[in-house]
């Protein structure tokens, strides 16, 4: 029982190989309740081949499992400002919002200009313009996506953030990077070695993980922007499951360097060590609360893995979940209400708790489900799973009505980490 909880030492033995530069595609295998009917029209001045803004911002709609975007491609219905829409026809077409726009140049960059527009009432909800590079391009498409997301929805988009997972091709081990789409995937590192439990830091721009590149495992920290990298945490022992506090000067990590499995927090340049957990002898996957004031982690003092919450000072630990012999991996929601785990129920699955009310909901129906983690948004939860004994990324809502899989066409992946949002 206790191997599948502190698996982490382990589950890399079940990677397959894989093309460590192939993007990922997203296929949505559950839509929302409801779903909105919009038409996003090409466009001006917008390029099939480059400066393609609208097909990214329909994609991000499309697989966010809330919209259902209308194919209006009749050029005679093409329209830049919203005097010129023909409303009429996008009505019939059964349009309930629409999306246009402009690409203009400006000195060496792109001006981009949308409006958002209710068919009905001819209301303009959005009107916006952002000058970026040709190569921002992407980048502003996703938040165009976001600012259309929230408007509709009344919550904030999150497709404007990146992931970060670990890939394996023959022996070589992948620290992957990518847009929360998919695209662009970038390798980070490389090694010959295992490489797990990637994680974020608040500001995105740094990534703490595990390596065993010195033959046993030691967390390290990663500046993105400058490929520099440090080791946080090579005490005695085994160092893992790096975790962030919210203000990105400390990290949770995992020690035995005084026996048995225990929390300790140390700041992000490895220095000043301090035990957080007392009592069993496995603690671990430890999280902070968005507060910073607790860390929820995993712990075997029940008799079974169950999740725990303590005070960052340490002292007495509160047990959180009580259904089931074995609930693990918890992460807290960025809004600080919520928390995902794996909870084992005819098989190991997504659920998530209210940590106002202590109820809990099982998301998904799969067998084998790992890692879960919550967008910036709070709204989505990403997490590995098996199928067919291949790994796969995947998407699920917090309230289990919206599910997609980021698939890999020549390869596992696991161990995800959603990040913050791209500024």
């Amino acid at each position: 029982m206790l191997q599948r909880v502190f698996r982490q030492l382990t589950f890399l033995l079940l990677l397959a190989s894989s093309v460590a530069q192939a993007d990922m595609t997203i296929e949505v295998v559950g839509v929302g309740s409801q779903q909105y009917p919009i038409a996003i029209l090409p466009f001006q001045n917008e390029q099939p081949d480059r400066q393609s803004v609208t097909p990214v911002i329909a994609s991000d709609l499309n697989t966010s499992g809330v919209f259902k975007v209308l194919n209006f491609n009749d050029p005679s219905l093409r329209a830049y400002t919203p005097s010129t829409l023909n409303y009429s026809a996008l009505q019939s077409g059964g349009a309930q919002y629409a999306v246009i726009g402009q690409l203009l140049n400006d000195g060496g960059q792109v001006l981009v200009k949308f409006w958002l527009i209710d068919v009905a009432s001819k209301q303009e909800l959005i009107a916006f313009e952002k000058r970026g590079s040709p190569n921002q391009l992407r980048r502003i498409s996703h938040q165009i996506a976001d600012m259309i997301y929230a408007k509709i929805t009344g919550n904030p988009g999150a497709f404007a953030s990146r992931i970060a997972y670990v890939l394996k091709n023959g022996k070589s081990y992948q620290l992957q990077v990518a847009d929360a789409d998919g695209y662009g995937a970038q390798t980070v590192l490389k090694s010959r070695m295992p490489i797990m439990s990637p994680k974020w830091s608040p500001d995105g721009g740094k990534l703490a993980y595990v390596s065993f590149e010195l033959e046993k495992p030691v967390v390290y920290v990663h500046e993105l922007a400058t490929g520099k990298r440090w080791t946080a945490a090579n005490f005695k022992g085994s160092n893992s499951a790096p975790a962030w506090s919210p203000d990105g000067r400390q990290l949770a990590v995992v020690l035995t360097k005084d026996g048995g499995s225990q929390i300790f927090i140390v700041n992000v340049d490895g220095s000043n060590p301090r035990r957080v957990s007392q009592g069993g002898e496995i603690n671990t996957e430890p999280t902070f609360t968005a507060d910073g004031r607790s860390i929820l982690f995993t712990s075997d003092r029940g008799g079974s893995p169950q999740i725990y919450r303590s005070s960052v000072n340490g002292g007495n630990a509160e047990r959180l979940t009580f259904s089931g012999a074995y609930n693990a991996s918890a992460k807290v929601s960025p809004d600080g209400k919520y928390m995902t785990y794996i909870t084992r129920d005819n098989g190991y699955r997504v659920a998530v708790m209210d940590l106002n009310t202590r109820r809990s909901n099982i998301l998904t129906s799969s067998n084998m489900d790992d890692s879960p983690s919550f967008a910036p948004n709070s709204a989505m939860i990403l997490y590995e799973t098996d199928i067919g004994r291949r790994g796969t990324l995947a998407i699920v809502s917090s309230d289990g009505k919206v599910k997609q899989r980021l698939k890999s066409p020549n390869g596992e992946v696991r161990q995800p980490a959603w990040g913050p949002m791209l500024r």
